[in-house]
C-alpha cells in the first residue's frame, strides 16, 4: 500500500507540474527510462517517437544512444498525461537540446507524432534516412509495430504500447498486461524482463521484489551496472 500511495504521489505530481527536473536512474531501451524527482521515482516513455525493440535490430544501438545523451544526468521532463501503466509520457531535454528529436535525428528511432509535432519529427527522419543514419543503414529496416505482431509473445512481455490518453492506474485489470498474471511469479530469478516485474511490484504487490524500497523492482534486471549514479 506505501508502495502504491508512493505511485500515486508521483502521478499527482507530473499532472501538476508541466516542466520539471529529474534525475535519470536508468534507460530500459530507446524510448523508455526510470526517473527520480524529490522522492518519487517512475517511469517515463519519449513522446513522438516508437524505438526498436530491444530483441530487435538496433534495439541495442538505439538504448545506448539514449544512455549516451541522458544516462545518470539531470534532464528536463515536460510531462502530457501518465497512461494505464502509470508511465509518464513526456517530452525530455537536457541543456535544451530535445532528446525525443534527438533519438530520431540520429536514426535511432522512427518518427511516432500525430500531433502539431509530426512535421518535425517527419522532417527529422527524412533526414535520417538521407543520411543513412543508424537503423537507416538497414535496406529494409521494420517498423516496431511489425516486429511486435511478428512476436506477439515478447511484445506482450514488454508492454510497449503507444497512447497519449491519460488513464488511471489499473491495481486489478491484470488482461492489459497481455499473458501476464498474478500468481505465476513469485521471485526475481523468475523475472524475464524489467516490465513484468514491474507489473508483479505494482499490480500483484509482490513487495519482496523491490528490497530497498525505492520502486525499482529485481534491480540487477531493472538497472544496468553503471546506471545509477
Amino acid at each position: 500500500m506505501k508502495r502504491f500511495f508512493s505511485l500515486l504521489c508521483w502521478v499527482a505530481f507530473s499532472a501538476q507540474a508541466d516542466t520539471y527536473d529529474a534525475k535519470v536512474l536508468a534507460v530500459m531501451d530507446g524510448d523508455t527510462l526510470y526517473a527520480q524527482s524529490g522522492g518519487f521515482k517512475a517511469k517515463i516513455r519519449l513522446l513522438n517517437i516508437d524505438a526498436p525493440e530491444k530483441e530487435q535490430a538496433y534495439g541495442k544501438q538505439s538504448t545506448e544512444s539514449l544512455q549516451s545523451l541522458i544516462g545518470g544526468k539531470v534532464i528536463q521532463i515536460e510531462s502530457k498525461a501518465t497512461d494505464q501503466f502509470g508511465r509518464t509520457l513526456a517530452l525530455v531535454s537536457v541543456d535544451g537540446m530535445s532528446i525525443n528529436e534527438e533519438q530520431v535525428k540520429r536514426g535511432m528511432a522512427w518518427s511516432y507524432s500525430r500531433s502539431h509535432a509530426a512535421k518535425i519529427y517527419n522532417s527529422l527522419q527524412r533526414e535520417a534516412q538521407v543520411a543513412r543514419r543508424g537503423l537507416w543503414q538497414q535496406a529494409n529496416p521494420q517498423l516496431p509495430s511489425q516486429w511486435r505482431k511478428a512476436h506477439p509473445f515478447e511484445a506482450k512481455n514488454n508492454v510497449h504500447p503507444h497512447t497519449t490518453q491519460s488513464a488511471p492506474i489499473q491495481t486489478e485489470d491484470a488482461t492489459k498486461f497481455g499473458a501476464l498474471a498474478c500468481g505465476k511469479k513469485y521471485y526475481c530469478k523468475q523475472m524475464v524482463t524489467c516490465d513484468e516485474a514491474h507489473f508483479y511490484l505494482t499490480v500483484c504487490g509482490l513487495k519482496r521484489l523491490d528490497t530497498n524500497h525505492d520502486g525499482v523492482p529485481c534491480e540487477s534486471l531493472c538497472i544496468k551496472m553503471g546506471a545509477l549514479k
